[in-house]
Protein backbone atom coordinates (compact mmCIF):
# COMPACT_ATOMS: atom_id res chain seq x y z
CA UNK A 1 0.00 0.00 0.00
CA UNK A 2 0.84 3.76 -0.56
CA UNK A 3 0.07 6.79 0.20
CA UNK A 4 -0.42 8.97 -2.89
CA UNK A 5 -0.71 12.64 -4.01
CA UNK A 6 -4.08 14.19 -3.87
CA UNK A 7 -4.78 16.28 -6.59
CA UNK A 8 -6.53 19.85 -5.90
CA UNK A 9 -8.21 21.92 -7.81
CA UNK A 10 -8.82 23.58 -10.32
CA UNK A 11 -6.66 20.26 -12.00
CA UNK A 12 -8.89 19.65 -14.97
CA UNK A 13 -8.76 15.69 -14.26
CA UNK A 14 -11.14 16.50 -11.26
CA UNK A 15 -13.24 17.43 -13.86
CA UNK A 16 -13.44 14.31 -15.96
CA UNK A 17 -15.76 11.94 -16.26
CA UNK A 18 -14.68 8.62 -14.40
CA UNK A 19 -14.47 5.57 -16.92
CA UNK A 20 -16.50 2.41 -15.40
CA UNK A 21 -14.63 -0.51 -14.48
CA UNK A 22 -14.72 -4.04 -15.95
CA UNK A 23 -14.33 -6.19 -12.51
CA UNK A 24 -12.47 -6.67 -9.69
CA UNK A 25 -9.49 -8.47 -9.51
CA UNK A 26 -5.82 -7.98 -7.95
CA UNK A 27 -4.83 -5.00 -9.41
CA UNK A 28 -7.87 -3.03 -8.50
CA UNK A 29 -8.01 -4.18 -4.62
CA UNK A 30 -3.91 -2.63 -4.72
CA UNK A 31 -5.78 0.49 -6.18
CA UNK A 32 -8.43 0.25 -3.52
CA UNK A 33 -5.57 -0.14 -0.64
CA UNK A 34 -3.77 2.80 -1.94
CA UNK A 35 -6.84 4.93 -1.97
CA UNK A 36 -7.82 3.67 2.08
CA UNK A 37 -4.67 4.39 2.97
CA UNK A 38 -4.15 7.85 1.37
CA UNK A 39 -7.46 8.90 2.57
CA UNK A 40 -6.79 7.70 5.89
CA UNK A 41 -2.98 9.88 6.12
CA UNK A 42 -5.38 12.68 4.41
CA UNK A 43 -7.27 12.53 7.01
CA UNK A 44 -10.81 11.94 5.44
CA UNK A 45 -13.74 10.17 5.14
CA UNK A 46 -14.03 9.35 1.51
CA UNK A 47 -11.76 9.35 -1.90
CA UNK A 48 -12.50 8.63 -5.55
CA UNK A 49 -10.03 7.27 -7.84
CA UNK A 50 -9.86 10.38 -9.88
CA UNK A 51 -9.10 12.45 -6.78
CA UNK A 52 -5.61 10.44 -6.81
CA UNK A 53 -5.10 10.94 -10.87
CA UNK A 54 -6.67 7.68 -11.84
CA UNK A 55 -10.18 8.08 -13.89
CA UNK A 56 -12.00 4.84 -12.91
CA UNK A 57 -15.37 4.46 -10.67
CA UNK A 58 -14.05 3.44 -8.10
CA UNK A 59 -14.68 5.36 -4.16
CA UNK A 60 -12.81 4.34 -0.59
CA UNK A 61 -15.30 5.07 2.29
CA UNK A 62 -14.93 5.25 6.73
CA UNK A 63 -17.60 6.98 8.52
CA UNK A 64 -16.56 4.77 11.67
CA UNK A 65 -16.30 8.06 14.77
CA UNK A 66 -13.10 9.17 16.78
CA UNK A 67 -12.52 5.77 18.55
CA UNK A 68 -14.12 3.39 16.91
CA UNK A 69 -12.50 0.59 14.94
CA UNK A 70 -11.78 1.47 11.40
CA UNK A 71 -14.59 0.51 8.85
CA UNK A 72 -13.08 0.50 5.24
CA UNK A 73 -15.76 0.20 2.88
CA UNK A 74 -15.28 0.00 -0.90
CA UNK A 75 -17.47 0.64 -3.80
CA UNK A 76 -17.23 0.03 -7.46
CA UNK A 77 -18.89 1.60 -10.39
CA UNK A 78 -21.82 2.67 -8.01
CA UNK A 79 -24.95 4.26 -9.25
CA UNK A 80 -27.68 5.98 -7.37
CA UNK A 81 -30.95 4.05 -8.48
CA UNK A 82 -33.42 6.07 -5.98
CA UNK A 83 -33.47 9.78 -4.34
CA UNK A 84 -35.58 10.82 -1.66
CA UNK A 85 -37.34 13.81 -2.75
CA UNK A 86 -36.83 14.91 0.97
CA UNK A 87 -33.29 17.50 1.35
CA UNK A 88 -31.10 17.63 3.85
CA UNK A 89 -28.54 20.44 4.11
CA UNK A 90 -25.04 19.23 5.29
CA UNK A 91 -21.33 21.44 5.69
CA UNK A 92 -19.46 19.27 3.55
CA UNK A 93 -15.22 19.53 2.71
CA UNK A 94 -13.22 17.91 0.23
CA UNK A 95 -9.61 16.64 0.10
CA UNK A 96 -9.21 18.05 -3.50
CA UNK A 97 -10.51 21.36 -2.29
CA UNK A 98 -8.18 21.68 1.48
CA UNK A 99 -9.74 23.76 4.26
CA UNK A 100 -12.56 24.58 2.32
CA UNK A 101 -16.04 23.95 4.09
CA UNK A 102 -19.88 25.27 2.92
CA UNK A 103 -23.32 24.32 2.84
CA UNK A 104 -24.38 21.98 0.47
CA UNK A 105 -28.32 20.74 -0.17
CA UNK A 106 -28.62 16.76 -1.37
CA UNK A 107 -31.26 14.19 -1.22
CA UNK A 108 -31.93 12.85 2.76
CA UNK A 109 -31.75 9.26 1.66
CA UNK A 110 -30.57 7.28 -1.40
CA UNK A 111 -30.35 3.86 -2.54
CA UNK A 112 -27.38 2.60 -4.34
CA UNK A 113 -25.65 -0.51 -5.97
CA UNK A 114 -22.41 -1.34 -6.63
CA UNK A 115 -19.56 -3.62 -6.14
CA UNK A 116 -17.65 -4.51 -3.54
CA UNK A 117 -14.00 -5.42 -2.76
CA UNK A 118 -14.91 -9.28 -3.66
CA UNK A 119 -16.73 -8.41 -6.58
CA UNK A 120 -20.25 -9.02 -4.82
CA UNK A 121 -22.95 -6.96 -6.32
CA UNK A 122 -24.50 -5.04 -3.19
CA UNK A 123 -27.77 -2.54 -3.31
CA UNK A 124 -28.70 -0.98 -0.01
CA UNK A 125 -30.37 2.50 0.90
CA UNK A 126 -28.12 5.43 2.13
CA UNK A 127 -29.13 8.40 4.60
CA UNK A 128 -27.53 10.78 7.30
CA UNK A 129 -23.89 11.06 7.14
CA UNK A 130 -23.71 8.19 4.70
CA UNK A 131 -25.92 9.19 2.00
CA UNK A 132 -23.87 13.10 1.97
CA UNK A 133 -20.85 11.25 2.14
CA UNK A 134 -21.93 8.96 -1.23
CA UNK A 135 -23.42 11.55 -3.03
CA UNK A 136 -20.16 13.79 -2.90
CA UNK A 137 -18.24 10.79 -3.85
CA UNK A 138 -20.26 10.13 -6.72
CA UNK A 139 -19.82 13.42 -7.69
CA UNK A 140 -16.36 12.63 -8.29
CA UNK A 141 -17.19 10.44 -10.59
CA UNK A 142 -18.81 12.58 -12.87
CA UNK A 143 -16.42 15.68 -12.94
CA UNK A 144 -18.53 17.48 -10.06
CA UNK A 145 -16.51 18.93 -7.11
CA UNK A 146 -19.38 19.73 -4.24
CA UNK A 147 -18.10 23.72 -4.96
CA UNK A 148 -19.64 23.03 -7.95
CA UNK A 149 -23.39 23.18 -6.25
CA UNK A 150 -22.18 26.70 -4.58
CA UNK A 151 -22.77 29.69 -6.07
CA UNK A 152 -20.04 31.04 -8.92
CA UNK A 153 -18.78 34.09 -6.41
CA UNK A 154 -18.00 31.10 -3.59
CA UNK A 155 -16.54 28.81 -6.09
CA UNK A 156 -14.55 31.00 -7.75
CA UNK A 157 -13.08 31.98 -4.03
CA UNK A 158 -12.55 28.62 -3.13
CA UNK A 159 -10.46 28.23 -6.27
CA UNK A 160 -8.32 31.10 -5.56
CA UNK A 161 -8.10 30.24 -1.83
CA UNK A 162 -6.78 26.75 -2.00
CA UNK A 163 -4.33 27.67 -5.73
CA UNK A 164 -2.36 29.88 -2.42
CA UNK A 165 -2.72 27.27 -0.23
CA UNK A 166 -0.86 24.95 -3.23
CA UNK A 167 1.56 28.14 -4.28
CA UNK A 168 2.69 28.16 -0.41
CA UNK A 169 3.18 24.38 0.41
Amino acid sequence: MAVRPILTVPDPLLKQVSAPVEGVDEDLRALMDDMIETMYAAPGIGLAAVQIGVPRRVIVMDLAREGEDKQPRFFVNPEILWRSEELVSCEEGCLSIPEIYDEVERPAKVRIRYLNREGETIEEECDELYSVCIQHEMDHLEGIVFIDHLSRLKRDRAVSKVKKLVRAA
